[in-house]
């Protein structure tokens, strides 16, 4: 386990977003807006399934967990708080959150299911996050030509995902969750996230007018498809999760620690795990 810190990002949410805020590119800007969308009733999720996992641990268990779930909670509750703020922006410029929509229904459907299946499919959607603050931290060039504070925005959130990695996977191994289980979870919240985000990255695509552009295509084959594509690049990081002797805390997190160590003055400490 980890010694977790909440933070406050001191930047202007305040100020509006252009809608190709991302360097003026549409399909990294559609792409990264549907990830966003995602973020608040997703984060609300992991937040709320945890709790109720660790509520489901014997006493003395519930104390080994209390101070990470507690850590946990309060920097997801900032990123869900902070893209919020970002996707009021994109409401203001019309963009129509269904994948938001889509997912609370999913998850209101399921609200009966075992609580260690949903702490199961917040381990997952955590290793999916954490494969992304890796490959952003690799390929700064994903946000090339955003304004700083979005810049900024996104490689704390990246940063802070890689630092709570392991909370939801150790919380589901304390709730005696198996290996099928783990791993099946996976392979459904790979599916079900990937088809939100090309319907949502579409739907933003065809209101920036954007969708069957030649250059749209382009960059998206480059961010996804190429060599070191956030897909394609990942596919190791990925199956590294069905190993039985996998854990989280065996990625290395070095590039995220470091830049929480060289980027303080782009943040406060609100609190810190006890």
């Amino acid at each position: 386990m980890s010694d977790l810190v909440v933070r406050k990002i001191l930047i202007d949410m305040a100020a509006p977003i252009e809608a190709r805020w991302n360097g003026g590119d549409a399909f990294r800007s559609a792409f990264f807006n549907a990830l966003s969308m995602s973020f608040p009733v997703g984060e609300q999720y992991f937040m709320d399934s945890v709790r109720a996992g660790l509520k489901a641990l014997p006493p003395d268990q519930q104390a080994r967990f209390a101070a990470e779930v507690q850590g946990f909670v309060g920097q997801e509750a900032t990123h869900r708080r902070i893209h919020a703020l970002f996707n009021g922006h994109l409401e203001t410029l019309g963009f129509d959150n269904a994948l938001e929509r889509r997912a609370r229904k999913r998850i209101e459907g399921n609200v009966q299911i075992n609580v260690r299946n949903h702490v199961g499919a917040t381990a997952a959607t955590e290793h999916l996050t954490a494969i992304f603050a890796d490959w952003m931290f690799h390929h700064p060039e994903a946000l090339a030509g955003a304004e700083p504070r979005l810049q900024t925005l996104w490689m704390w959130h990246a940063a802070e995902e890689a630092e709570h990695c392991s909370t939801a996977f150790d919380v589901y191994k304390a709730l005696g969750g198996n290996e099928y289980w783990r791993v099946r979870l996976l392979r459904l919240v790979t599916w079900t996230f990937a088809m939100d985000m090309a319907r949502q990255t579409v739907r933003n695509l065809w209101h920036d007018g954007s969708l069957f552009r030649w250059s749209t295509w382009r960059s998206a084959a480059t961010l996804l498809f190429a060599r070191d594509g956030m897909i394609r690049g990942n596919y190791r990081m990925w199956a590294a999760y069905q190993s039985p002797n996998f854990h989280p805390r065996q990625q290395d997190t070095s590039r995220s620690v470091r830049w929480l160590q060289d980027n303080q003055d782009r943040f406060s400490v609100v609190g810190r795990a006890t």
